[in-house]
């Protein structure tokens, strides 16, 4: 049996998919190719789904069953020989959970970020007292005492190189006027130093903020934090998270991805534009 893992990496996703593509060229059932690998249909599935890592030899065996010539057969599995390295998240395994492995995995291969946030401040840009705050204070089922928190706040931490690179992704956040209005620390300096930062990296080109003000109104997105990923590889469609409060649900069907998409536009339209978000950052900062 194909070996489980905790969660799949983006090009275990993508090539996942690739493999069903190239089984439906060759006009084959997922039974069909079962018996050319003498295991269960639901295998195969596995592996197309990305339930599983790609296991090297049936990855080689299924494209040549698929017609795939031997030239793409070594260049598809030196791709799956890479995804199938665990990302860098894998070492903080012990309080990353399952569900949200994934998560990093899209965040860190996605070309654009879109996100909604009611709450709080999004974890790529919390100051590390910020989320050292936000964690203590239970609000997101962190568990374990001081010592599991300071392994969270370092996972942020490290999320947050991503925007660090030469090419980061376009991260676009609608943030609702609550997350500054709710401090999170008795501490003023904790949110006067993330609105310092706040208003740093609203002054960046790959980084559009926009407030949510209540005097707008309600707006389709009361509804739930989510964010959604566009990716530059062509095989991946746009992808959504949704979080609750023991798990998280990734979306992916066009129809559930355009709601998401088009209350996104919405949104956007209706919030402060960036320049009135910088001058409403500065008037909250003078208040703490």
């Amino acid at each position: 049996m194909s070996e489980r893992r905790a969660a799949p990496t983006v090009g275990q996703v993508v090539l996942g998919r690739r493999l069903q593509e190239l089984r439906e060229a060759a006009g084959l059932g997922r039974d069909q190719a079962a018996r050319v690998l003498r295991v269960a249909p639901a295998t195969v599935r596995r592996m197309e789904t990305a339930d599983v890592a790609l296991k090297i030899p049936y990855v080689q065996i299924l494209l040549t069953a698929y017609g795939v010539p031997e030239e793409e057969v070594a260049a598809f599995v030196a791709l799956a020989e890479e995804a199938n390295q665990p990302g860098w998240w894998q070492r903080y395994h012990d309080v990353l959970p399952d569900w949200f492995s994934l998560y990093v995995s899209l965040e860190g291969a996605a070309r654009i970020i879109r996100s909604y946030e009611p709450h709080f401040v999004p974890g790529l840009l919390q100051t590390e007292d910020y989320a050292r705050a936000v964690l203590e204070s239970g609000t997101i089922g962190t568990s374990g005492g001081r010592e599991s928190v300071e392994r969270h706040v370092a996972l942020r931490m490290e999320r947050q190189r991503l925007l660090q690179t030469a090419q980061p992704p376009h991260l676009w956040v609608v943030m609702d006027e609550t997350v500054l209005r709710r401090p999170v620390s008795a501490d003023s300096r904790v949110m006067r130093e993330q609105l310092d930062r706040l208003l740093e990296f609203a002054a960046r080109d790959r980084v559009t903020l926009q407030l949510a003000e209540f005097a707008s109104g309600p707006h389709p997105g009361t509804y739930a934090p989510f964010t959604l990923f566009r990716f530059a590889e062509p095989e991946l469609p746009d992808m959504v998270f949704t979080e609750y409060l023991t798990g998280a649900l990734y979306l992916d069907s066009r129809k559930e991805v355009s709601a998401h998409l088009e209350v996104l536009d919405h949104m956007t339209a209706r919030a402060a534009s960036t320049q009135r978000t910088g001058k409403i950052l500065r008037e909250y900062r003078e208040t703490y």
